[in-house]
């Protein structure tokens, strides 16, 4: 074997193994997902936290909380469809009870005017001491925005940390997903379930093990099968 063909055939093997190795930590990632999904299901079985319970690493978690609304502190996120529909998110502080501080909570979706963006539609929120349900989630979804954050009751994002600067509330730093109401207020709540990115995950590994497979067949049809069919032909 000359020195040229030894190099391509140590460059297609290191580009194989590559490849096929990149496919395996992608595969890796997916059963890691899947682990994590079983974690969360687990979760949903357990009993929701109260106030007095709530603190620390408990993303995902059902929770129970009572509280005021803060209502005058609400954010529209804008650009948030559901059904199919144009909206916002809306999200309210809620002031928690026998405690200083409060959580958001992603209540849930409103229809946005399509004659006039600017034009809010009407919140109904409960005075007095109201029970959320919902689960505990990080900050709510973000959106690609030009520009600085905005401020105001109609927003793109929203950011936990600005809010609690501009506001002076005491937040904690993650967010509730509201579930279900105790009265009628007119905000749909059909989540989008948690996307772990598991079909993500997947597709790339098939597409590193595709290529570790053309890889290999380029070299065999090159470097053994094309040479060995020109020796055949007669000269």
């Amino acid at each position: 074997m000359n020195l040229r063909r030894a190099l391509l055939l140590a460059a297609a093997l290191l580009g194989a193994a590559l490849t096929a190795g990149l496919g395996l930590w992608q595969l890796d990632r997916a059963q890691q997902k899947l682990a994590l999904q079983a974690a969360l299901d687990a979760e949903a079985t357990r009993p929701p936290l109260t106030n007095a319970e709530l603190g620390g690493d408990q993303l995902h978690r059902r929770v129970a909380l009572r509280g005021h609304w803060l209502a005058e502190r609400s954010i529209w996120l804008d650009n948030r469809p559901m059904d199919g529909r144009a909206g916002f998110y809306v999200v309210t502080p809620l002031l928690l009870a026998g405690r200083g501080d409060a959580i958001l909570v992603q209540r849930g979706w409103a229809p946005r005017d399509p004659s006039d963006r600017s034009r809010l539609p009407r919140l109904v929120t409960p005075a007095g001491e109201v029970e959320v349900i919902g689960r505990l989630a990080a900050s709510p979804s973000r959106l690609y925005e030009l520009g600085g954050g905005a401020s105001g009751a109609i927003r793109q994002n929203l950011d936990a940390a600005a809010l609690a600067a501009e506001s002076g509330l005491k937040l904690l730093p993650l967010t509730v997903v509201q579930t279900q109401a105790s009265a009628d207020d007119g905000l749909l709540r059909h989540w989008p379930a948690p996307d772990l990115g598991l079909h993500k995950h997947y597709g790339y590994a098939f597409q590193w093990f595709a290529l570790c497979a053309l890889i290999l067949c380029l070299y065999v049809w090159f470097q053994l099968i094309r040479p060995r069919l020109r020796r055949q032909q007669p000269s």
